[in-house]
């Protein structure tokens, strides 16, 4: 294999996971970001933490459209907007929605699952002998709910997560408190799904992936890439008013690819949700397991530093400060799991989610840009398809056939 020296601009859990992999096959790579790896300006640092092999049914599901009014008007409902953005909104939510129907669902659980259902073995195999590797935890993954009847009334999902290769069981409130003696009387049912995972510490996880990406002979370097040049022997791209000469460029910067694909001349079809974490430092009372709660659409997760609850969705753009209203409902509804919760002090985060118009990412090279590959656009899912994205870009780079289809994954497919 013939070494190339690599950029890869990003370093979130995507680009740590394609410098990893392709330093491995031998290559010469340069990480770049203006942020550190794993420290809070980074989406991969405020996730609910969970590698989560089946979370490949997408947000727009059938029935939705009709249901969004209400969602926007629920102020304690997991849907938010700034009402200023809506009109730089529409070209993106208008297609976005019209995927609600079951045929686009189905075409984008076919694609999801093929980069989710490993996400367990994906991240062992490549943090297998690292300090990283100290912050996995495989288990289950539980969706809580106010009744049986309330998961019952879920079973397309339920169904469709087991026709892609998911294994579950459902709990009632007596095996759920076997677990999990303080959990409140509102939750008495569960869909616990099998074979997952969760991480820890995303921040730490993702800085001890770079320090050993830097000990084995990685480059990491801090800055703002503002152009990306492909020519046809070699892509120059500039860092900070610097030029830096490579035979490849990876985007993995999520939301913010956006800009320079759109520079290459590609129409992303990318918008920013913006997601939000609250974690209460050490409380009296954790999950012994990852615990969705599905009238809430946020997930809490026990992790070193306290219980995070992490979710809700905003519309609002990449420059507008934080909202109240998410952390004020989490605070609300965190009661409602534990009574009973006291803790310490309180981390509030917020970040961006690169969502595509079909909730698929995009990996692999721009028709458009000879050199440049993409690696953006995994929405709620990043933190879990890292590893097995990094993958499949160090594979094509090197020749090496993809083990699933990659066609819906192909850049430039909004042209």
């Amino acid at each position: 294999m013939t070494v190339q020296k690599i950029a890869v601009v990003g370093g979130g859990i995507v680009g740590l996971s394609s410098a990893e992999w392709l330093r491995r096959d031998g290559h010469d790579v340069t990480l770049i970001d203006r942020i550190a790896p794993g420290q809070p300006g980074q989406t991969s640092y405020g996730n609910a933490g969970i590698l989560a092999a089946t979370s490949f049914i997408p947000v727009p599901v059938p029935g939705l459209l009709r249901k969004v009014p209400k969602l926007l008007l629920n102020k304690m409902g997991p849907l938010h907007l700034k009402w200023g953005y809506l009109p730089r909104l529409f070209p993106w939510l208008i297609p976005f929605l019209r995927r609600a129907n079951e045929r686009d669902v189905l075409e984008t659980v076919k694609a999801l699952s093929t980069i989710t259902i490993d996400a367990v073995d994906q991240h062992r195999a490549l943090v297998k002998g690292t300090p990283a590797e100290a912050f996995i935890t495989a288990g289950i993954y539980a969706f809580l709910y106010r009744s049986q009847a309330a998961c019952e009334a879920d079973v397309w999902a339920h169904d469709l997560r087991e026709a892609y290769g998911a294994r579950s069981e459902f709990r009632d409130r007596t095996r759920l408190l076997q677990d999990d003696p303080h959990l409140g009387p509102g939750y008495n049912y569960a869909a616990c799904h099998l074979d997952h995972g969760w991480i820890s510490d995303p921040g730490a996880y993702a800085a001890a992936l770079a320090e050993w990406f830097q000990g084995q002979g990685g480059t990491v370097r801090r800055g703002e890439v503002d152009d990306v040049a492909p020519g046809p022997d070699s892509a120059r791209i500039m860092v900070g008013g610097d030029a830096l000469h490579v035979d490849r460029v990876i985007l993995a910067g999520g939301a913010w690819s956006a800009k320079l694909a759109r520079k290459l001349g590609h129409k992303p079809g990318l918008e920013t949700e913006r997601g939000y974490h609250l974690v209460f430092k050490d409380p009296n009372r954790k999950p012994p397991f990852p615990y969705m709660l599905t009238d809430g659409k946020f997930v809490a997760t026990p992790m070193e530093a306290g219980l995070r609850c992490a979710g809700q969705v905003e519309f609002g753009g990449l420059t507008a400060a934080p909202s109240e209203a998410p952390f004020r409902i989490v605070n609300h509804r965190i009661r409602e799991l534990y009574p009973d919760l006291e803790w310490q002090g309180e981390d509030r985060w917020m970040g961006h989610r690169p969502s595509t118009i079909d909730s698929v990412p995009f990996i692999g090279a721009s028709p458009k840009a000879a050199r440049v590959y993409f690696a953006f656009g995994a929405q709620h899912i990043g933190l879990t398809t890292g590893p097995k994205t990094g993958r499949l870009i160090a594979d094509m780079i090197a020749g090496r056939t993809p083990n699933i289809n990659m066609a819906p994954f192909r850049v430039g497919r909004f042209d």
